[in-house]
Parts: C-alpha cells; sequence; structure tokens
C-alpha cells in the first residue's frame, strides 16, 4: 500500500484492528444518502440540524456539484464510511464542508486520510485557498485541521455564517502544484 493521499487507496487499522484497504473516491450517482446520512449523524449527535444543512444535504448535486464542488467518499468492504465536500466559494477558492466518519469507524485515521485526499484533489483542480468553518466543541477535527495546516483566522476576516454553530473559522493557503511538485532533472556539469 501507498501514502500518497491524491492516490486512492491506503491501509487502515479497523474496528477489529487487522489492517484493511481504505478506497478514496469522487461521488458517484447514488451516494446521496449516504452523504446525508453520514453528515446527519453528527450534526445531530452534536448539535441540530439547520436550514443550511437541510438545503446542501437534501441536494448535495444541485447544491455542491453543480456549482462546480466536488465530494469525495472513504469506502472500505463495499462500505462508505468517510466523506468531505469542497463547496465553491469564488475563483481559486473553496469551502471543506461537510467532513464526517462513520461513529463505528472513528479513531482509525479514516477522518485524516478523507481530509489529505480532500486537500489533494483541491491542489489538483487549482484551489489556491481553503476555508472551514467548525466548533471548539469538535477538539478532535479542530486538532486534525491544524495538524494538516489550517490556520485560525482572526475575526476581522471572518464572513458571517449560514450556521448558528460555527464558531471556529480557519483557512490553508495552498502552494500552486507547478511550483510543489516541478520535476527537477539534474544534470551533471560536462566540463564545457
Amino acid at each position: 500500500m501507498h501514502n500518497n493521499p491524491a492516490m486512492g487507496t491506503m491501509p487502515s487499522e479497523g474496528v477489529d484492528n487487522q489492517a484493511r484497504e481504505i478506497h478514496l473516491r469522487s461521488f458517484r450517482a447514488g451516494d446521496e444518502a449516504a452523504f446525508r446520512d453520514l453528515n446527519e449523524a453528527w450534526i445531530a449527535k452534536y448539535f441540530r440540524i439547520e436550514d443550511a444543512d437541510r438545503k446542501v444535504l437534501g441536494d448535495p448535486v444541485r447544491n455542491i456539484l453543480q456549482p462546480g464542488g466536488h465530494i469525495f467518499f472513504a469506502v472500505t468492504e463495499g462500505r462508505i464510511v468517510g466523506c468531505c465536500a469542497l463547496l465553491p466559494i469564488e475563483s481559486g477558492s473553496f469551502e471543506l464542508a461537510k467532513m464526517a466518519v462513520n461513529e463505528r469507524e472513528r479513531g482509525h485515521g479514516i477522518g485524516r486520510k478523507v481530509l489529505e485526499y480532500t486537500i489533494a484533489q483541491a491542489r489538483q483542480v487549482g484551489a489556491q485557498r481553503l476555508y472551514l468553518e467548525t466548533n471548539r466543541k469538535l477538539e478532535n477535527a479542530v486538532h486534525l485541521y491544524e495538524s494538516v495546516g489550517f490556520r485560525h483566522l482572526s475575526p476581522e476576516r471572518v464572513t458571517p455564517s449560514p450556521y448558528a454553530r460555527a464558531n471556529v473559522f480557519m483557512e490553508m493557503l495552498l502552494e500552486k502544484q507547478s511550483h510543489r511538485d516541478a520535476n527537477i532533472c539534474w544534470v551533471p556539469d560536462s566540463g564545457i
């Protein structure tokens, strides 16, 4: 197995602590219910489902994909166990949102894998900035975002959120792919 988040298959320690593959992939027709169910589960557990949630989760094709966004999934043993979305904000910027992992699957690195994959995919489509909103009650999520490079925004840089629960605002500035991953070829001096 490889650990390149841009690729798509990575080992994970499962509920039974045996290594199993996590496949990372884009949204497919029929994924709507899994996307909604994963997100409604964590939102209802910690907060309340808001009108903005109902709109996005009720029709992710219309509200995320058609405007130019993306949805990614973590799949193991044929089951969708995690997800994350990129919602377009403006040219070169996306909101990283609706990240969820099935509660029975948490604690095995699936959230990190789907997050790193989503960031890699954002780079591939030319994103220069990722933005997210979360809540300080979700300490593990905030720590995960910090660990991959998201930084907290100062209050004067925060725009009003459609979510009452949002009280942590973060961003990640992405390097251009061509600079970061340019192939460099060294040619020894021929003495000429």
